[in-house]
């Protein structure tokens, strides 16, 4: 008697039913959202196996494909406590005409360095007081998405307070 272990490839409904799925979440998607949408651990590996998506970190899933979504869709699902600062403020406020290698973003300093450990997309945090954190914080837009800023005032006085640990250039 021969034992084979058949593995089934996804057909091109199933790729696109899985994108549907992957596009409500932002194309970023934990594991318990996966599970809720009964999509079980062996689901996950085979699309791991396809190349159709990537674990971003511990419980974290990112679609690959060229419609997927920007970064900073990946930093808000990743990091929602987070605000953007720093090169990255600095950037949309239009004070800096150099487009930042990495996020910079300011997070609480208590929460688990371990949470910082991904890949993709490059990140720089900036630990701070849980009673700073959200001083001189707004709203603004990235690629059409909404994301916690520093306001202007407090961008210049980070700037200015940092300026060593910063690129010379900027």
């Amino acid at each position: 008697m021969r034992f084979t272990t058949e593995v089934t490839m996804l057909t091109q409904n199933d790729i696109r039913i899985l994108g549907t799925v992957f596009s409500k979440y932002g194309y970023v998607m934990t594991t318990a959202q996966l599970t809720a949408e009964k999509l079980f651990y062996r689901d996950i590996q085979r699309m791991l196996d396809e190349g159709l998506i990537e674990r971003v970190r511990w419980g974290y899933y990112h679609w690959i494909n060229d419609y997927g979504a920007s970064e900073v869709i990946m930093i808000n699902r990743l990091f929602p406590d987070a605000v953007l600062c720093m090169e990255t403020a600095l950037f949309y406020y239009g004070y800096s005409h150099r487009t930042p290698a990495q996020w910079n973003i300011a997070i609480d300093k208590n929460s688990s360095r371990k949470r910082l450990e991904i890949d993709y997309p490059a990140i720089r945090a900036y630990r701070v007081k849980p009673e700073l954190l959200l001083l001189g914080e707004t709203m603004g837009k990235v690629d059409l998405e909404d994301v916690r800023i520093y306001d202007r005032d407090r961008t210049i006085c980070d700037v200015l307070r940092n300026m060593n640990r910063m690129d010379r250039e900027i």
